[in-house]
């Protein structure tokens, strides 16, 4: 697979199929696995967050991953064993999403909205009923339109579970100008999430860290490692003991306007 600006192989060819079938398959085989160590986190802000029902919106959703998750009391090994099970593989597209809709089994807790810019992505998690609403957009370089606006504007819990990198500070401030939403992001430590801190910071924001590592997926080469042991020594990061054998990390950084460190340390006792 070829590798993208970042050093990373690029995986984007999975992203744009009509179903997660290629999704799950892929990514199996190097033991990706954040969105899994980023669900306690994400449920126990939702549980905490003073709305009623939490509008959570999903940076680069995808196929509505952490959203399914939630609502199907689902674990990652679950979904690759159902996405990779021959007979699942052999399904139409329409038995599939009637399969998938059936596994939805919590639609009273928080309400989904996804943002990504693959339509086909979006279009499936719509269907399989893990998202209630999508955003197909790229606010890298565009201002949200009116529709855009108005759902941003019900947003109350902002995640994430890789996207910061390609997504950058431009995105996170178009989304917070309206409802200045809590935020939760899991950025791979070979980026920096002081650009998104500093621009939500003009906002009014406060960002902590929570304390840890968290395993994104194996390296799927020697020489994906080697580009990003380089990219992290540019960095100042030391990878000793972590991305020097053998898997990528993240860290989880928490932002919102009512001040952060009292829900990064809140954080910390997840599981």
């Amino acid at each position: 697979m070829p590798f993208d600006s970042t050093g990373k192989i690029s995986f984007d060819h999975i992203y744009t199929a009509p179903d997660p079938r290629p999704f799950f398959g892929t990514l199996r085989r190097v033991g990706y696995e954040i969105p899994q160590l980023a669900k306690p986190y994400f449920a126990k802000l939702i549980a905490e967050h003073p709305a009623e029902r939490p509008t959570v919106l999903d940076v680069g959703c995808s196929y509505g991953v952490n959203a399914a998750l939630q609502r199907c009391e689902a674990t990652m090994d679950d979904l690759y064993a159902h996405y990779t099970d021959p007979d699942v593989v052999a399904l139409s597209h329409a038995k599939l999403i009637e399969a998938d809709r059936a596994r939805v089994t919590d639609q009273g807790g928080a309400k989904f909205c996804g943002l990504d810019a693959s339509a086909p992505a979006l279009e499936y998690a719509l269907s399989a009923g893990f998202l209630d609403e999508a955003i197909h957009a790229d606010f890298e370089h565009d201002d949200p339109d009116s529709t855009q606006r108005k759902l941003l504007d019900d947003v109350d819990l902002v995640i994430s579970t890789g996207c910061i990198g390609y997504v950058t500070e431009k995105t996170i401030a178009r989304i917070a100008r309206g409802s200045r939403p809590w935020m939760a992001h899991f950025v791979l430590r070979m980026f920096s999430y002081e650009p998104v801190a500093d621009s939500l910071a003009g906002l009014g924001y406060d960002t902590a860290p929570v304390a840890g590592v968290f395993r994104q997926r194996r390296f799927a080469s020697a020489e994906e490692q080697a580009q990003i042991l380089d990219t992290l020594d540019t960095a100042g990061v030391d990878p000793t003991g972590l991305e020097s054998d053998g898997w990528l990390y993240a860290q989880l950084y928490v932002s919102r306007p009512e001040g952060a460190a009292a829900l990064a340390t809140a954080l910390e006792t997840s599981d």
